[in-house]
């Protein structure tokens, strides 16, 4: 029997959670524990919480909550106080919108990856793209069968052999019949700004909402933004060592 534990950073009842619970649950041998934030921390990245306590809320059998918490503190309370012997896979999603190029570091869905891949544990974080209200009008139907595509094939050690590395994986905003297939390729390069609205409150006091992620990129090579905007399933290797090695040499002669 393989043990998984599963997270997101939409809250314990985001549709895309019980997604992924629904088609992990139609896979042979596998035992899913479900342990997630009590409420969204989408953009909290790979946060810990240090400052506060935590608490787990049982909902249901191997299904908590954990209260005010962020896909990390998740992962890493669940191996502490629900595990005797470290799960074989950590999953984290189905994100509501995908999680390309650079935003990977702002991401909390990724964020609960690399913790799972700190502790040693091949992780895979899942994302479902999606354009106006294409959520709305697609469900996660094609995102549950890439991921009972995927998830065997990494418990079976075909993929992800290094456990020093996540898999990131963004499913395309098309119904299964437009589905292109999938698709190897490195995160793209975002194009950001600084996008930010100005409002005020009853009192007068202005305050900002931040938002507008538009999904623009800088074109050239195919990347998961380029594919996953063609139809594809992009799957992205993810490694946590941030060394930028092609630098060394020149800042070593440098000192």
């Amino acid at each position: 029997m393989k043990e998984i534990l599963i997270t997101n950073d939409d809250g314990f009842e985001a549709a895309g959670l019980l997604a992924l619970k629904e088609a992990l649950s139609e896979l042979k041998d596998v035992n899913v524990t479900i342990v997630a934030p009590s409420s969204e921390k989408s953009a909290c990245a790979h946060s810990l919480t240090l400052t506060r306590p935590l608490r787990f809320i049982k909902l249901d059998d191997n299904f908590f909550k954990l209260d005010d918490a962020t896909p990390s503190d998740c992962v890493y309370l669940a191996l502490h106080a629900l595990y005797n012997k470290k799960p074989d896979l950590v999953i984290s999603g189905i994100n509501h919108g995908a999680n390309l190029g650079e935003d990977i570091t702002y991401s909390g869905t990724c964020g609960a990856a690399m913790e799972g891949v700190l502790q040693g544990i091949k992780s895979i974080a899942f994302s479902q793209f999606y354009t106006n209200n294409s959520l709305n009008e697609l469900g996660f139907n094609l995102a549950k069968e890439v991921v009972k595509f995927i998830v065997p094939k990494v418990l079976e050690g075909e993929i992800l052999p290094n456990a020093r590395e996540f898999l990131n994986v963004n499913i395309p905003a098309v119904t299964s019949k437009n589905f292109k297939g999938y698709t190897v390729v490195p995160a793209g390069k975002r194009t950001y700004a600084t996008h930010a609205t100005l409002n005020r409150n009853p009192r007068g006091i202005e305050y900002y909402w931040l938002g507008n992620a538009a999904l623009d990129y800088e074109g050239g090579e195919p990347s998961d933004i380029s594919k996953v905007n063609e139809g594809f399933a992009t799957l992205t290797p993810i490694k946590l060592d941030m060394t930028s090695y092609e630098s060394l040499v020149a800042l070593q002669g440098k000192f």
